[in-house]
C-alpha cells in the first residue's frame, strides 16, 4: 500500500514538473514576442520622427519610409510603411517650419 502511495506521489510530481516546463516555455515565447514588437514599435516611431523633422523638405521624405499626405492648410498626415503601421497628424508652422504632433493612431489593415 505504501509503495502505491509513493508511486502515485512520483507520478504527481512528474506531471507537475511537465506542466511547469510547458508554462515556462510559453512565458519565454511571450516575452520574446513582446520584446520583438517593442523593437518594431520603436523603429516605426523613429521613422515617423525623421519624417516630421524633414517635413519642410519634401524631396528628402519621398526617399524615406513614410507616406506623407496633405490634409489641409499646414496639416499633414504622416504614416510609416512598415509594421506596425502608425499614422500621425502634424501641424507645421509656415514661418518657423516647426512641426507639432496633434494626434496619432495605429492603422490596422
Amino acid at each position: 500500500m505504501i509503495i502505491a502511495w509513493v508511486i502515485s506521489l512520483l507520478v504527481l510530481l512528474s506531471t507537475t514538473f511537465g506542466h511547469l516546463e510547458r508554462l515556462l516555455t510559453l512565458e519565454v515565447i511571450a516575452l520574446s514576442t513582446f520584446e520583438q514588437s517593442h523593437r518594431q514599435w520603436i523603429a516605426a516611431e523613429k521613422s515617423l520622427l525623421e519624417c516630421e523633422r524633414n517635413l519642410s523638405n519634401i524631396a528628402v521624405i519621398e526617399n524615406n519610409a513614410c507616406h506623407v499626405q496633405s490634409s489641409g492648410k499646414n496639416f499633414w498626415l504622416i504614416s510609416n510603411k512598415g509594421k506596425p503601421s502608425i499614422e500621425v497628424a502634424v501641424l507645421m508652422d509656415d514661418k518657423t517650419h516647426i512641426t507639432t504632433r496633434l494626434n496619432w493612431r495605429q492603422k490596422f489593415d
